[in-house]
């Protein structure tokens, strides 16, 4: 199995000067941690700084998302070569802010995972049930559906830069519950061999929704967990660091 993936979303916050200024003391904090792969997601506007100042460090950047199109008539889109020459190193498909507020559905979902794979970079792809899905019980349903239809007729070479986060839609948020590490693994187990089913090889899989340095290590011990994908947790550095901390000294 890969290197545990520890990766922050930072969604819409930060400033270049606040993007450039975290990085700038996470580097020296992470610069001889090879246990964990170290993964940052900024806004747009804050990539090529926040490439330039990562620059030969351990620290790899990731997109929060992208358009389907590698080029075109499309005012205001930014496709997968761009942010694979503006020095990204993953892109973030489906997450479900995206799927609820921006109307994304699996169709275009699995267009994004394609022009990733096609443009040479990682994708980190999002899937995650509702809390109504969860209570009447159709969540497999709906995460062996996102699997599916996201990973649809992948090359062998594409399967490779794929890497799954769970994050249930009700963890998430200012009102998200963190979910047990017993729930969170019987789903990432359940994830995993959907992809497996569809690609022929062992999927990574991230957990996602409210982790936090309380939840982090337990989370990270699952035998499904093969990584964290963080929101909130990892907007200050001192909170990034906690984790990536806790996470090394049980790997």
């Amino acid at each position: 199995m890969r290197t545990p993936m520890i990766a922050g979303n930072w969604k819409l916050h930060k400033t270049l000067g606040e993007a450039t200024a975290l990085v700038a003391e996470l580097i020296p904090a992470i610069a001889g941690n090879n246990h964990v792969e170290v993964v940052v997601a900024p806004v747009y506007t804050a990539l090529h700084k926040v490439a330039e100042a990562i620059s030969g460090s351990n620290i790899k950047l990731a997109a929060q998302n992208c358009y389907a199109e590698a080029q075109g008539a499309f005012t205001g889109e930014v496709s997968a070569p761009l942010l694979k020459d503006v020095g990204c190193q993953y892109v973030i498909i489906g997450h479900s802010e995206r799927r609820q507020l921006f109307g994304e559905t699996d169709e275009s979902v699995n267009r994004k995972v394609h022009a990733v794979a096609e443009a040479g970079l990682g994708t980190i792809l999002c899937i995650g049930e509702t809390l109504e899905e969860r209570e009447n019980d159709s969540m497999l349903d709906v995460l062996r559906r996102q699997v599916r239809f996201a990973l649809r007729n992948l090359s062998t070479e594409q399967m490779a830069h794929v890497v799954i986060a769970y994050e249930p839609v009700w963890a998430i948020g200012d009102a998200g519950i963190p979910a047990t590490s017993d729930y969170a693994d019987a789903r990432q187990a359940e994830i995993i061999a959907t992809a497996e089913d569809v690609l022929g090889r062992r999927v990574p899989c991230l957990y996602g929704g409210s982790v936090n340095p309380e939840n982090c290590q337990e989370l990270i011990q699952c035998p499904h967990i093969d990584g964290l994908f963080i929101g909130r947790s990892a907007w200050k550095v001192e909170g990034y660091l906690d984790i990536l901390t806790r996470c090394a000294a049980v790997i």
